[in-house]
């Protein structure tokens, strides 16, 4: 049986935008992707005191979208995550588990009272897609800035860097993932 990554819309998604991201996460990691439907409200998740989303809990909900086929399940979210011990997440993953989950909440310009910028916005989006499901593969955070597992604290922080594993990132990938 084929794996295929499974992107989950949660919450609202530009479907243009998650069909850009299914192919450029085809040819990254040559696995057969598909977006599921129905997408996932996130509203179980929301916390008032907040006004922002717990990212892990939306993760224990994902786990209903597992199968056989899953290699990895993605969401995709345009609402605000955070964990308790964070004012915010940009993304969250199970280290070594089928799922992950990313926002674009803080990853538009808009956010920052800046014009917005569509193309800047795919590749924030990428790289943070890429960078999650990098720790689904067991990886930690790389020191090496340009690596896509660099920790990014900061939206400039992901702007620096690239969203390709290093070398030696892509190696412990590998081992734990066929692409």
């Amino acid at each position: 049986m084929t794996q295929e990554l499974h992107l989950l819309p949660i919450g609202k998604s530009d479907p243009d935008m998650m069909g850009w991201l299914r192919q450029e996460l085809i040819e990254l990691f040559r696995v057969p992707c598909r977006i599921l439907e129905p997408g996932l409200d996130p509203q179980f998740s929301y916390h008032p005191e907040r006004d922002q989303y717990h990212s892990s809990e939306i993760l224990a909900r994902m786990q209903e979208y597992v199968t056989a086929r899953s290699w990895r399940v993605l969401g995709i979210t345009p609402v605000d995550l955070y964990i308790p011990i964070l004012t915010f997440v940009f993304g969250e993953a199970q280290m070594g588990g089928p799922c992950s989950v990313v926002s674009s909440y803080r990853l538009r310009q808009e956010f920052y009272g800046l014009p917005s910028d569509r193309d800047l916005l795919g590749r924030r989006l990428l790289t943070e897609a890429v960078h999650e499901l990098g720790h689904t593969l067991q990886l930690t955070h790389c020191d090496d800035y340009n690596c896509v597992m660099a920790a990014s604290h900061a939206v400039e922080w992901i702007d620096l860097k690239d969203f390709l594993f290093c070398s030696q990132c892509a190696r412990c990938a590998r081992a734990h993932a066929q692409f």
